[in-house]
């Protein structure tokens, strides 16, 4: 039930948008009631939470090749596949529209990047201790300069992405720790 009642939510938000989200809708398209989705989230901002966390913590697994340029490029392409879709297009809409407004949504989404960094730090630090990137490097930091540049044609310039541009970010991330440009503070 709970996967069935996620994976409507993100259809919903995919179509409908968060403004427009309701749990009816949601509860038809997932086959259930709507006191069972309120049993189980008291409000719609809750669920919504609930299905980014849950769609961004599957999608994008994190991988292990044994070498950091490669484990990097599967991340990073990995980020654009999900996030070129339509329903990453909708979900980062979301993410960035007034619905981040609600405290609960906003700490949400923080803690989503967070756990996004946390799951792939081990891609850094296994790099690190293979002698691939220099010692002190902070996986956050590599992680965030790696994705950077495809957040910043997807919300700003509106420039397409694809395996070239993933490639790319990881070639100056990469190269910004080897210049000990990212190492913790």
């Amino acid at each position: 039930m709970r996967v069935a009642v996620l994976a409507a939510t993100i259809t919903e938000l995919t179509e409908a948008g968060y403004a427009a989200l309701t749990v009816d809708a949601v509860a038809q398209r997932a086959g259930v009631h709507k006191t069972t989705i309120y049993r189980n989230w008291k409000t719609s901002d809750r669920l919504v939470a609930d299905a980014l966390t849950h769609h961004f913590a599957t999608d994008i697994p994190i991988p292990d090749t044994g070498a950091v340029k490669d484990d990097l490029r599967a991340l990073a392409r990995s980020l654009v596949a999900v996030m070129t879709t339509h329903a990453g297009r909708a979900l980062l809409a979301t993410a960035l529209s007034d619905a981040v407004r609600p405290p609960e949504l906003a700490e949400i989404k923080r803690a989503l990047f967070e756990d996004r960094f946390r799951r792939a730090e081990p891609v850094v630090t296994r790099a690190v201790e293979r002698g691939e990137l220099p010692e002190g490097t902070d996986p956050g930091e590599l992680l965030k300069a790696m994705v950077a540049p495809v957040y910043f044609r997807l919300v700003f310039t509106g420039e397409p992405v694809d395996a070239t541009t993933a490639d790319r970010a990881v070639d100056v991330a990469l190269a910004a720790a080897h210049a000990r440009a990212l190492s913790a503070p």
